[in-house]
């Protein structure tokens, strides 16, 4: 994301240069895209043949942003005779407004020149930039430029207008501009996109269908920010997280889908679509702030879960799906992504966020709603993911175009043994089984309050009880003090030291007695870089500072390990990750990136980019949220909130007010006291 502009609105986004241009590029995917479709894939200004340069980029808002330009080389700008402002918008449709200004004491002429085209990419075709061999079909009409690509039935459209007269030709729009003494000239281009299926219509109006304007679109944003509890504190950089957090998940918002209401988009750019992992992660995150994003998630994941055996797809009964893609691709069957379902741990997370969701709201009718879908959920963990019939969840890619690894690491290195071999298949990796316990736990609590069934939960109670008993002895590597990252299809354990185990302390399986060995490794060198935790130990000869799931540090990783380390009672050590995780968001402007490399804070003194991470990432918008709420040790229990502060003395003071939840709106305070010695 160096050097580039985004604006959103929910999963439509425009990315381009720091002059507003977009041009074809195998470097980085530029372009407006929508409904993970590209339908702009060139927008370029010229005056008089020359591009442009940028002065200054005003970021107003997420949906809408500034480039002042001026034609001409660097050397030039001095005494430039000409600046053009270009005021880009999401409202609905994608709108542009240029005006130039005249600085000169005498008329004068200018050739103004937007080169527009389209290929219609699906974003991972553009984020590879493979060679695409459709090709679009251009119409010029009296009202402006119609793009389109058809493929039997699917019919996709750009189109293009100026509220100003332009010469329009099948490469763009060409304007003639004739400007007096210090005087000024405006038009605004506007794109319209849609996707028409094989009814006809427009089953995707993806620029147009709900089209707001800019006073109504920054009322919502405000709505929003009012809506969430406001935190006053004396550390600037948790205040900054914390607004551009609320801010980051209010832009992901959209709506399409279904009629569920409005869903969280996963990030910009590759995820701006449902991912059930992070869906539910960032529903946890966000329940103390804003539960609806829980509410939109399980109902969405609900309405979507699966209901049959398709191998291409991954799909079983009773499974939570891992990623809806709405491109032409999945339409066609070129690959699996539709609506696709090899995540092996976003089913028992289903079962984990309704039981919290209740814990926070009281929303029991939801609760009795969605008890077919949870059930089916717990039956999932029981059959179809109990692949080797030994009570342990295993996850195996069917689908040819699928996933080889279905955990929260699903790059095909993320797993591993110590000497950096990749194991076999299937697999059961050691965040599942804690996820499985937890859910077998919240699934008999519902099911006993709730479900009238107290059978039901008494076996999965028991369940829970056997499960936790053999985790602890099948997984746990005597001689070196932690829990094993999976177990291989012969029952051997993959024995790297990976931020796997902090889920662990977070699901409750980890027997008390192990906990403080846990704990020691997850804060030790190998692991911890003094920003946060590394997805693998550096002592793996696969670690790389730099690898996704081999190296990086993940920022909602992490807030789940800060609150699995409070939930053990290692208050300090919980405090520590917090605080250097929000110092770190300090060198993103407040935006915690998808994930940053593992570099050493010794070596680096500031957290270093990952390569194309997202921005914003809806589970790291989340995680100062659960950051905070872990540093305030706020905990629902019955028609309360339990408030229990743990805050480092380098925070000072934080104070969170109207804190929604089913007490109606309470507030939480505490003072740092917490003494951390500095990295």
């Amino acid at each position: 994301m160096k050097n580039l502009v985004s604006i959103l609105d929910g999963n439509t986004f425009m990315l381009s240069d720091t002059r507003g241009d977009v041009d074809p590029s195998p470097d980085y995917p530029t372009g407006l895209f929508a409904w993970d479709t590209r339908f702009l894939s060139k927008w370029v200004l010229t005056i008089d043949g020359e591009r442009l340069h940028a002065l200054s980029v005003d970021d107003l808002q997420y949906f809408e942003c500034r480039f002042f330009l001026v034609p001409g080389e660097p050397t030039h700008y001095v005494d430039a005779k000409t600046s053009v402002i270009r005021h880009r918008s999401l409202s609905g449709a994608f709108e542009e407004q240029l005006t130039v200004l005249n600085h000169r004491d005498e008329p004068v002429t200018l050739t103004l020149r937007m080169e527009v085209d389209c290929d219609f990419a699906d974003v991972f075709d553009a984020r590879e930039a493979r060679p695409l061999t459709r090709r679009t079909a251009k119409f010029v009409t009296s009202g402006g430029l119609r793009l389109c690509h058809q493929r039997d039935k699917h019919v996709s459209e750009t189109i293009v207008t100026s509220s100003e007269p332009a010469e329009i030709d099948a490469e763009g729009l060409t304007f003639r501009v004739e400007l007096g003494p210090h005087g000024k000239w405006s038009t605004t281009i506007q794109a319209l996109g849609t996707i028409r299926g094989a009814g006809g219509r427009d089953v995707r109006e993806n620029l147009r269908g709900y089209q707001r304007n800019r006073p109504e679109k920054h009322r919502d944003l405000r709505e929003w920010l009012t809506g969430t509890p406001k935190l006053t504190c004396d550390s600037d950089a948790l205040k900054e997280t914390y607004r551009r957090s609320l801010v980051d998940l209010a832009a992901l918002q959209y709506t399409g889908l279904t009629s569920q209401g409005k869903l969280t988009a996963t990030g910009l750019p590759w995820y701006m679509t449902v991912s059930g992992r992070h869906s539910i992660v960032t529903g946890l995150q966000t329940l103390p702030f804003t539960p609806q994003i829980a509410l939109s998630a399980l109902r969405v994941l609900a309405l979507l879960q699966g209901g049959r055996i398709d191998d291409l797809r991954d799909e079983e009964p009773g499974k939570i799906l891992h990623e809806v893609r709405y491109g032409e691709p999945g339409g066609f069957e070129d690959s699996a992504y539709t609506t696709y379902y090899g995540a092996a741990d976003c089913t028992p997370l289903f079962v984990v966020l309704l039981d919290e969701y209740e814990r926070w709201t009281g929303d029991v009718a939801t609760v009795r709603m969605l008890e077919y879908e949870a059930r089916s959920a717990l039956a999932w963990i029981d059959t179809y993911g109990n692949l080797m019939d030994d009570g342990y969840v295993w996850y195996e890619c069917r689908s040819p175009s699928g996933l080889v690894n279905q955990g929260w690491k699903d790059s095909p290195d993320a797993i591993m043994y110590s000497d950096g071999r990749l194991p076999g298949k299937p697999r059961a990796t050691c965040e599942l089984q804690g996820y499985a316990y937890d859910a077998k736990i919240r699934g008999a609590r519902l099911a006993r309050r709730f479900w009238n069934d107290p059978a039901y939960a008494e076996r999965l109670e028991g369940e829970a009880a056997d499960l936790r008993a053999r985790f602890n002895r099948d997984f746990w590597i005597a001689d070196r003090g932690y829990f094993a990252l999976a177990l291989d299809a012969e029952g051997g354990q993959v024995d790297a030291l990976s931020s796997n185990i902090g889920h662990l302390l977070w699901s409750g399986i980890v027997e008390e007695s192990r906990a403080e060995q846990v704990v020691e490794h997850l804060l030790s060198r190998p692991l911890f870089s003094g920003w946060g935790v590394r997805s693998l130990a550096r002592h793996n000869p696969a670690y790389n500072p730099i690898g996704y799931h081999t190296g990086a540090i993940w920022p909602w990783d992490n807030s789940i390990i800060a609150w699995g380390l409070r939930k053990y009672g290692f208050t300090e050590q919980a405090a520590r990750l917090a605080v250097t995780m929000i110092e770190a968001s300090r060198y993103f402007g407040g935006r915690l990136p998808e994930a940053f490399a593992g570099y050493d804070r010794q070596l680096t003194k500031y957290p270093v980019q990952y390569p194309r991470a997202c921005g914003p990432f809806s589970s790291s918008a989340g995680a100062p949220l659960m950051l905070l709420r872990t540093l305030l040790g706020l905990r629902p229990h019955e028609d309360h909130l339990t408030v229990d502060p743990a805050i480092p003395e380098r925070l000072g003071r934080i104070e969170l007010i109207d804190i929604p939840g089913r007490w109606g709106k309470t507030d939480a305070f505490g003072r740092g006291r917490v003494c951390l010695e500095p990295e």
